[in-house]
C-alpha cells in the first residue's frame, strides 16, 4: 500500500497543530514532514495589532491568501491593504511582513524554493485578490485520469507566469451549484490547496470527500485530484477554493489558450 504522503492527505483545520509566539501562532500543514518536496504550506495567524515578518527571501517565493482578518502587508517596499480574500506574491529577493489591525489575521501561506533555473518576472505583480478575473480558466474537462463530470467550474489566475512567477501560482476555482472542478493530475507538480469558502467536496483517494473551510489538500505528482460543489436548489452558494501546483503546470495555461512564459 502506498504511504500516506504518497497518496496525498486532506488535513482538517481542525488537526493544525500551532506553535505560539510572541506575535501569534503557526502551523504547517503540508511541509517535509508529510513528504512534500516542492512546496511548504504555512498557515499564519497574527495577533491583534502585531506583526508577522519574513526576512530577504532569497531563491525563495512565497504566496499569501487573507483568510480571516484585516490588516496590511508589504512586499519590501510595497504597501497593501489586507482583508479576506487579499492575496500577495513575494518574488525571490524581497522581504515580506505581514500586520495586523484590531481584528487579527489569519494567512495561508505557500512558499518554495527556486532551483536557479527558473525565468524571473520583469516586473512581477505583488498583490491581487481571489476575485482577479483578468485570466481565466473556464469548463475545465480536467488533464487525463478520469471522464468530465458535470458542468465545468471557472478558475480565475491571480499569481501566474503571465504575472511574473517562477515557481509558484495561485489560482481560485469558483465552483458554482452543480459545478466540478475534474479530476486530473499533474506530472510534475505538487498541488496544495485549500477549500476557501462554501460548502463542497475534494477528490483524493479515489473518492469525493466533504471538507470545511481552511481544510486543505495536498496532492504529490500523479495523484488525481479535483473540486467539486454537488448542492444545488435555491439555497446552494457557490464552493471557492485557492492554491495551485508547483511548479506551476503548463497544460493549465495551455488549456485556457494563454502563454505559459514567464514575463
Amino acid at each position: 500500500m502506498l504511504s500516506s504522503s504518497t497518496k496525498g492527505r486532506i488535513i482538517r483545520r481542525s488537526e493544525f497543530t500551532f506553535a505560539a509566539f510572541d506575535w501569534g501562532r503557526v502551523a504547517e500543514p503540508v511541509g517535509p514532514a508529510m513528504g512534500a518536496e516542492k512546496v511548504i504550506l504555512t498557515v499564519v495567524e497574527v495577533a491583534p495589532n502585531a506583526v508577522w515578518s519574513l526576512g530577504w527571501a532569497f531563491e525563495e517565493e512565497n504566496v499569501v491568501v487573507i483568510f480571516e482578518g484585516s490588516g496590511h502587508g508589504d512586499v519590501t517596499s510595497e504597501r497593501t491593504a489586507l482583508r479576506r480574500g487579499s492575496a500577495l506574491h513575494s518574488p525571490t529577493g524581497r522581504t515580506l511582513q505581514l500586520a495586523a489591525d484590531d481584528n487579527g489575521l489569519t494567512a495561508y501561506v505557500w512558499r518554495t524554493k527556486l532551483l536557479g533555473l527558473e525565468p524571473r518576472g520583469a516586473s512581477p505583480k505583488t498583490a491581487g485578490a481571489l476575485t482577479d478575473s483578468d485570466v481565466q480558466l473556464s469548463s475545465f474537462s480536467g488533464i487525463g485520469e478520469a471522464p468530465a463530470e458535470g458542468d465545468g467550474a471557472l478558475m480565475n489566475f491571480v499569481f501566474w507566469p503571465g504575472t511574473g512567477s517562477a515557481r509558484l501560482c495561485l489560482h481560485c476555482g469558483v465552483q458554482q451549484p452543480g459545478q466540478t472542478f475534474n479530476v486530473h493530475v499533474h506530472p510534475e507538480s505538487e498541488e496544495a490547496f485549500i477549500a476557501f469558502e462554501g460548502e463542497g467536496q475534494l477528490y483524493l483517494h479515489d473518492q469525493w470527500n466533504d471538507v470545511e473551510p481552511g481544510d486543505v489538500l495536498f496532492a504529490p505528482p500523479g495523484v488525481p485530484h479535483g473540486a467539486r460543489n454537488p448542492h444545488t436548489g435555491a439555497d446552494a452558494a457557490a464552493f471557492t477554493t485557492c492554491g495551485g501546483p508547483t511548479p506551476f503546470d503548463p497544460a493549465l495555461y495551455h488549456a485556457a489558450g494563454v502563454s505559459p512564459d514567464v514575463k
